[in-house]
């Protein structure tokens, strides 16, 4: 069987608009319950129609079961779920107008890439499909692919056809189920590029569940983090990244350092922060805490590093005492280890622009940052939340 789930057209007009004319993908206390653990706690989420939106979180998290909600293949425990103001938590899944490609895209071995875009249309009972076919192959670029069958192309070209086989029949909502999973890396990075480009042209709303970090940031418009069934944060990519509100969305998207402090209270729009003898400064709306102890996080590309007693350049924050663990050229970057005086080792990623050389295994050396790119979080959290195993 196809693992693309092909529902219905959505005939213009067939459903009710929310009352500002917008068709929302909206989930309200969205809940999946099993026999031993619940998968997605009370799940509030609201996508606008025509965006890019990330489901972000690592395996287990709920992201799929909730994708699997909307799609109709999974039952919700309690919740609803509605497309503007059409509910529809328990319709049959070739009624949702809502398609989904998964990473197995299971094309039919049998039929020819323009037999198996025309598929769903065809299924449907709709004859002529030769001129929509030909507008999909166009799109994702295999006009010229139309009469090979499936195992006459690579792994992204597949990737495309499936996306063409669902689109094809005009879902108002598309969901992606870890769709490049499967692909090497070169490849994977080539395709989110295409999939964002195919998401612009089309304009509809596209719903991807990934647990690749970079992938989402790639390419969505709003990311939600989520874990153990809840989402922990929900916002632009660049605003997840700069400015979390929680240790887990800390380390998960990206790296992060985070060192442990006693916050002093505010300073005007700032937060004094005690760390390990030095007084660092927050700005107020990257505080998420402002009394007590809490930890303060800094990402290792923000950090500078020379070797002990030289100017740092743009000195911020300064802290004194630490000297090289190890060293990792990464090409347009070098990665530092730096054990501090009280134990802990930080992470600094510091850009190879030929303005000096790299610093060896046993340099002293001093680190700052910029006081506006430091985040401030909760203590009570635990540091290492959102850190995957190798």
């Amino acid at each position: 069987m196809s693992q693309v789930h092909e529902g219905a057209a959505a005939p213009s007009g067939a459903h009710a608009r929310g009352a500002d004319g917008s068709r929302d993908l909206r989930l309200t206390g969205l809940t999946k319950e099993y026999a031993t653990f619940t998968a997605v706690k009370s799940l509030d989420l609201v996508v606008p129609q025509g965006e890019f939106f990330a489901l972000l979180g690592p395996s287990g998290c709920g992201k799929t079961t909730t994708l699997r909600m909307v799609a109709g293949l999974d039952t919700p425990t309690s919740g609803t779920i509605h497309l503007g103001d059409t509910e529809i938590t328990f319709e049959k899944p070739y009624r949702r107008p809502v398609n989904t490609v998964f990473q197995n895209y299971a094309l039919f071995p049998h039929l020819n890439i323009a037999k198996n875009v025309a598929f769903g249309l065809e299924r449907r009972g709709i004859k002529n499909t030769r001129q929509q076919v030909a507008d999909m192959l166009e799109l994702v670029e295999l006009t010229s692919q139309a009469h090979k069958k499936p195992t006459q192309m690579s792994g992204g070209q597949q990737q495309r056809v499936a996306l063409a086989r669902a689109l094809i029949n005009k879902p108002e909502v598309l969901l992606l189920d870890e769709p490049l999973g499967a692909l090497d890396l070169k490849l994977r990075r080539g395709m989110q590029l295409e999939l964002k480009r195919i998401q612009t042209e089309v304009g509809l709303t596209f719903v991807h569940v990934t647990h690749d970090q970079e992938e989402a940031m790639t390419m969505a418009d709003t990311i939600a983090v989520m874990n153990q069934g809840v989402i922990e944060q929900m916002g632009a990519p660049s605003e997840l990244y700069e400015n979390p509100r929680t240790t887990f969305v800390a380390n998960f998207l990206g790296q992060s350092n985070l060192i442990a402090g006693e916050i002093e209270g505010r300073d005007g729009d700032h937060v004094k922060v005690r760390v390990q003898g030095a007084v660092a400064s927050v700005p107020g709306d990257r505080a998420h805490s402002d009394s007590g102890k809490g930890w303060l996080g800094i990402r290792p590309e923000k950090v500078l590093i020379a070797e002990a007693g030289t100017p740092i350049d743009a000195p911020g924050d300064v802290i004194t005492g630490g000297y090289v663990t190890d060293v990792s050229f990464v090409g347009v970057s070098t990665q530092y280890s730096v054990m501090m005086p009280w134990g802990q080792e930080l992470t600094v990623f510091e850009q190879n622009t030929g303005a000096r050389s790299m610093l060896p295994v046993g340099t002293k050396v001093d680190i700052s940052w910029r006081p506006e790119f430091a985040f401030l979080l909760d203590a009570s959290q635990d540091a290492k939340a959102g850190i995957e195993d190798d």
